[in-house]
């Protein structure tokens, strides 16, 4: 199409332009590059002018897997991705992705058709308060006043969104703004809002809490998300390295520093978190995941040093020993030139490191034993040491599922930082294919050839298994791994699920975390032209995976059956539920 009937198509009449290409500009002059979505009434002309400015749009098939995917093009690349929804029932599907952006502090920008303004009040299509809506799950939102008024309001958005504490922003646009014309002269368009500012932590706290590392006698390093979000890898091993510091990662802070460097204890966990007398905190919070830095899983007396960005999360469900206020990168070297002034390390023959060695190697020990079993069908460890041996190790690894996601990270090795996506804070099911699409788009214009490996749970696999169709439309190389146990935690195998409906409907007598058996998943990859695999085997895994990394053209799905019951726990309160329903020869 020629230049001149792109401005035809996308303004009009001569010196007029169009609300829908005011809004695409003004996220192009705001550097924003990737937009996912659902076209429709009112949106579908953003999506083409989008397109015209330069913005790569990715349509998905569901708004919630499109707002999971906007938002980790934010985490990866520091500038939020768009989501563009329409209007009601669009806008609250989006809303898990909204909640799941804030949640990770990740920079997410949501562009919502609405209603004509003319029809407010009136019942109008679709009609709901979506800007009222969009304030519980964003740190901005709003509705530009004229269509003049959209440049600098989608400023604010992206800038708000990658300011402080990264999150989610939301702009709304009635439908009568998309195919306005207003005099081209009329539109001002705002610079490009600049970087985040860099602060950095008052030295006199800095000097205190290099002090109190000093004096540590069973100190902890603890690398969060927030860490890998600042860039702060460098600084951060060396922090490590010079003072011979043990660290551990959180799920997502994986790679920051390579998950098989000598001094990351991560196979110990437990134990550093239970005896640790220091822990310092860069960029993790102490959430759920951290268990909330309380006892019994902590010391009673332990000094946590917290570096936030964030002032309100300084203090959250304790009381530290030192708090440090500032980008994660800035304030770890201001740690670094305190130990560089005054070199300090602290002793790598000390007890604290014996107990943590002995501990690591014992459970490594167990890992490799439960991994080793032969027998079928295989369990989650003979899975996961499998997939890592031939996995690359510059490879985008996206995991979610409960078990699948839990194991998978003790042994799914991470060495770069940025290269882990699962479900986060917020815990979230449903958002590995669009994390896993994201960071292919990404890779695809950063780093050509770089692989996407997404390991699945059957159970997670299902909230956005359709997603598949948009992977193979895009032609994305991503490699599907669904780990199928046949059910939600735990299911049963095909023998005992016939054997159970001899007792009743399964609506009755189907305990509520079972799914369907022997499911061929694979299906759903071959139906929209990429490649499947069912697998059972060690062997047959082994060869499919091999043959999935070798194709750089096509998408594969890997349809790895396990044992249905291989969490003793949940096995129990199957049985017991079993024996409830009378379906006693269920094993």
């Amino acid at each position: 199409m020629s230049e001149s009937n792109l401005a035809a198509r996308s303004d009009g009449l001569e010196g007029q332009v169009s609300g829908a290409r005011v809004i695409a500009q003004a996220l192009k002059t705001q550097d924003v590059n990737y937009m996912f979505g659902i076209v429709g009434i009112p949106v579908t002309e953003i999506a083409l002018a989008a397109q015209e400015v330069g913005i790569r749009y990715i349509g998905m098939r569901n708004e919630q897997a499109a707002c999971y995917a906007a938002s980790a093009v934010g985490y990866l690349t520091g500038r939020p991705g768009v989501c563009l929804v329409v209007s009601g029932p669009g806008l609250i599907h989006g809303l898990g992705g909204m909640a799941n952006a804030n949640m990770n502090c990740w920079p997410l920008i949501v562009i919502g058709g609405s209603s004509e303004r003319s029809q407010e009040t009136m019942g109008a299509f679709q009609e709901f308060p979506q800007v009222e809506a969009c304030r519980l799950y964003s740190k901005f939102s709003a509705r530009p006043s004229s269509i003049e008024a959209i440049p600098s309001i989608i400023e604010k958005a992206v800038r708000s969104s990658i300011y402080g504490r990264p999150g989610a922003c939301y702009v709304d646009i009635p439908a009568d703004f998309v195919n306005l014309q207003v005099n081209v002269n009329s539109i001002k368009y705002v610079e490009c809002c600049m970087p985040p500012p860099v602060s950095m932590a008052e030295t006199s706290a800095v000097r205190m809490a290099a002090s109190v590392i000093r004096n540590a006698k069973q100190p902890l390093v603890i690398i969060g998300k927030g860490a890998a979000y600042a860039h702060a890898e460098e600084s951060i091993r060396k922090l490590v390295e010079q003072c011979k510091l043990p660290f551990l990662p959180t799920p997502m802070g994986k790679g920051v520093i390579r998950d098989n460097h000598p001094n990351c204890v991560a196979a110990a966990r437990s134990r550093a978190l239970q005896f640790a007398d220091v822990i310092v905190l860069l960029g993790a919070r102490l959430n759920w995941i951290l268990h909330f830095g309380l006892p019994p899983r902590y010391q009673p007396d332990v000094k946590f040093i917290q570096v936030d960005i964030c002032a309100e999360e300084l203090g959250n469900n304790v009381r530290p020993a030192v708090t440090l206020l500032g980008d994660i990168n800035a304030v770890t070297k201001q740690l670094l030139e305190q130990f560089d002034k005054t070199p300090w390390q602290y002793p790598p023959e000390s007890e604290w490191w014996k107990v943590l060695r002995e501990k690591m190697k014992s459970n490594e020990a167990l890992s490799k034993e439960l991994a080793s079993k032969k027998s079928l069908p295989m369990n989650y460890y003979t899975v996961f040491y499998h997939v890592q041996e031939q996995l690359p190790r510059d490879c985008f690894v996206v995991s979610e599922g409960a078990n699948t996601m839990d194991i998978g990270r003790t042994v799914l090795q991470n060495y770069l930082p940025r290269h882990r996506l699962d479900a986060g804070t917020f815990g979230t099911m449903g958002v590995g294919l669009g994390f896993a699409i994201a960071a292919a788009i990404v890779a695809k214009d950063r780093n050509p050839g770089k692989r996407v490996i997404c390991v699945e749970g059957d159970s997670a696999f299902g909230f956005s298994g359709m997603e598949v169709e948009t992977i193979c439309r895009y032609n994305l190389p991503i490699v599907l791994l669904v780990v199928n146990n046949n059910g939600i935690y735990q299911g049963f195998d095909t023998d005992s699920w016939k054997e159970m409906l001899k007792f009743g409907d399964a609506t009755t007598v189907a305990p509520p975390m079972s799914l369907l058996p022997h499911s061929h998943y694979e299906h759903v990859m071959t139906a929209f032209g990429g490649k499947g695999y069912f697998v059972q085997t060690p062997e047959e895994l082994q060869k499919s995976l091999r043959q999935s990394l070798a194709d750089t053209t096509n998408p594969s799905l890997i349809n790895i059956m396990i044992e249905p019951q291989a969490t003793r726990k949940a096995q129990q309160k199957l049985t017991q539920h079993c024996k409830s329903t009378k379906c006693t020869s269920i094993k």
